[in-house]
C-alpha cells in the first residue's frame, strides 16, 4: 500500500512539474512571438524597454575600446566617451544582482557613458587579458588615464561614485 501511495505521489509530482514547465515554455513562446510581432511592425517597442548595455566580444573590444594586441603594455582607450565594462557569467549570483544597477546607470548616463558586458565564459581571452580572477569584475574607463577595476556586487552609490571619478579624469 505504501508503495502504491508513493508511486502515485511521485507520478502526481512529475505531472505537475511537466505542466509547469510546459506552461512556462508556452509563456516564453508567446513572449517571443509578441517580441517578433513588435519588431516587425513600424511601431516598435520604446527604446526605454531595450537594454542600455551592449554585450560585446573580443573583436568589438579591440576595434572600439582597447586593442590589446596593438598596445599590450599600455591601455590606450579608443572610445569617444567614458565606458564601463562588466565582466560577468550567467550562472553568477552576484553578477545577476549587479546587472539591474548597471542597467539603471546605463540609462541614466546614456550618451555620456557607454556600458558594456563581457561574458567570461564566452570570452576567456578577454578574461585573461584583463586579469579577471573573480566576478563580477567591473572596469570603469576614463577618457584619459588608468581604468578603475572593481570586484564584487557594487551598490548603486559605489557605481555613482566611480562614474564621478572617471568623469574627473577627462
Amino acid at each position: 500500500m505504501k508503495k502504491i501511495l508513493l508511486t502515485l505521489g511521485l507520478s502526481t509530482m512529475s505531472l505537475f512539474t511537466a505542466l509547469a514547465c510546459t506552461a512556462h515554455a508556452s509563456e516564453n513562446n508567446s513572449e517571443a512571438q509578441a517580441q517578433t510581432e513588435t519588431t516587425e511592425t513600424p511601431a516598435a517597442a520604446p527604446a526605454a524597454e531595450a537594454s542600455a548595455i551592449r554585450h560585446i566580444d573580443a573583436a568589438y573590444l579591440r576595434a572600439n575600446i582597447y586593442d590589446y594586441k596593438e598596445n599590450p603594455n599600455k591601455f590606450v582607450f579608443k572610445g569617444s566617451r567614458p565606458a564601463i565594462i562588466d565582466f560577468y557569467a550567467d550562472w553568477c549570483g552576484p553578477c545577476r544582482s549587479l546587472a539591474p544597477k548597471l542597467e539603471a546607470a546605463a540609462k541614466k548616463y546614456a550618451g555620456k557613458v557607454d556600458v558594456y558586458k563581457v561574458n567570461v565564459d564566452n570570452e576567456a581571452e578577454l578574461a585573461q587579458i584583463f586579469g579577471v580572477r573573480s566576478i563580477p569584475m567591473v572596469l570603469f574607463i576614463p577618457m584619459k588615464g588608468t581604468p578603475i577595476q572593481t570586484v564584487g556586487d557594487l551598490t548603486a552609490d559605489q557605481i555613482e561614485e566611480t562614474i564621478a571619478q572617471i568623469y574627473k579624469a577627462k
